[in-house]
């Protein structure tokens, strides 16, 4: 069978992408990938071994587009159909994935023009603008969330978020994601943080996102730590009573650090949401303010007590420190395994497969 994915942009996007890549492969399918040259696409599946291909197609998004730019992106999506189609027609694609975002525009559009079966994930709580277009020509939309017409399943992660999970049970490590990109204000919180965790002996791990990671890398230079040693691509702070900061801008393989970790400060995008539920990890989530429709909150507030969301104009380094200790870990890193399944890629693809049958 010959699968096509599609879709990515931002490393959730991409993240699902991998996921259901990695699993078809594993069944033995033919895999082929169609993203974009802007965004993440190429950094995360350039020279990838999980899809026989890759195309990376000028693509621009057309959403909160004015003007001249949005008939710009408009004219490039039309591009990117036409060559998508002769790429579904070159490899005899049976079905095309998306997993959402401006690029699986042209692949989508593609396979709905050339009539090959359109499966859509919607990774958010809220539907996206594709996405929302795409699904009345979708054989299937999946989600993780209750949205209404859509299957809900359990978010598709790689399955080391869940080889690596464990109970948290004592506070030795906060690990802070400030994204691929950055995020300033966890960044800074970070830093605003440091004093006080490095004295109760907490040790930090912060993906601070290559666009600050100079202005992390001197910030936390001002604190007087006895030794400062750069590894690899990361830098190793360490403070006089032992404690540490590991330093880095960015990690593809985020879970080794995650599973050193007893508790996360980050964005509650579906992606990064899931992943640690899959780990079990404890978090504080500060919603991207800006997300479409403000979904990063309503991710976050489908789960209720077993996490805290705090807007980020209203962070408060007190309020976060009596959070922090008063917290009761291993009831909530228990609580976090019940919401979230390690089948949720397979239950897709079977479905995907069935759906596909029945058409035979």
């Amino acid at each position: 069978m010959n699968i096509l994915i599609t879709g990515g942009g931002t490393g959730g996007h991409l993240s699902i992408a991998k996921a259901i890549g990695v699993a078809c492969k594993n069944r033995g399918f033919n895999v082929y990938y169609v993203g974009s040259t802007s965004g993440q696409d190429k950094l995360w599946f350039d020279n990838s071994d999980i899809f026989n291909t890759c195309y990376f197609l000028d693509s621009r998004g057309v959403v909160n587009k004015k003007g001249f730019a949005i008939l710009y992106s408009l004219y490039l999506q039309i591009k990117a159909i036409i060559a998508s189609i002769k790429i579904l027609k070159k490899h005899k694609i049976n079905a095309v994935i998306s997993v959402g975002g401006f690029s699986a525009g042209g692949a989508s559009f593609a396979s709905v023009i050339c009539k090959i079966p359109l499966f859509i994930h919607e990774q958010n709580s809220i539907l996206g603008t594709l996405n929302k277009i795409l699904a009345p020509f979708a054989k299937a939309k999946f989600c993780s969330f209750k949205l209404n017409g859509f299957i809900q399943t359990s978010y598709p992660i790689n399955s080391d978020f869940f080889y690596y999970a464990r109970d948290r049970n004592k506070l030795n490590t906060i690990l802070f994601i400030g994204g691929s990109q950055g995020a300033y204000a966890i960044n800074s919180f970070a830093l605003e943080l440091c004093d006080d965790l490095l004295k109760r002996g907490i040790n930090i791990i912060h993906q601070c996102g290559r666009l600050d990671f100079e202005r992390i890398l001197n910030g936390y230079k001002n604190f007087n730590f006895i030794n400062i040693e750069k590894i690899d691509d990361s830098v190793k702070f360490t403070h006089k009573n032992g404690s540490e900061v590991l330093l880095f801008s960015f990690d593809k393989n985020l879970i080794h650090h995650m599973k050193n970790a007893d508790f996360c400060v980050s964005r509650s995008g579906a992606s990064s949401l899931w992943e640690l539920c899959a780990n079990r990890l404890p978090s504080y989530f500060i919603p991207y303010p800006y997300a479409a429709k403000n979904h990063q909150y309503y991710n976050a507030l489908f789960l209720g007590d077993l996490c805290r969301v705090v807007s980020q104009n209203e962070l408060n380094k007190e309020d976060f420190l009596n959070y922090l200790y008063d917290l009761d870990l291993l009831s909530i890193s228990r609580g976090l395994k019940s919401v979230i399944s390690s089948n949720g890629v397979d239950d897709i693809i079977d479905i995907i497969i069935s759906k596909l049958e029945k058409n035979i």
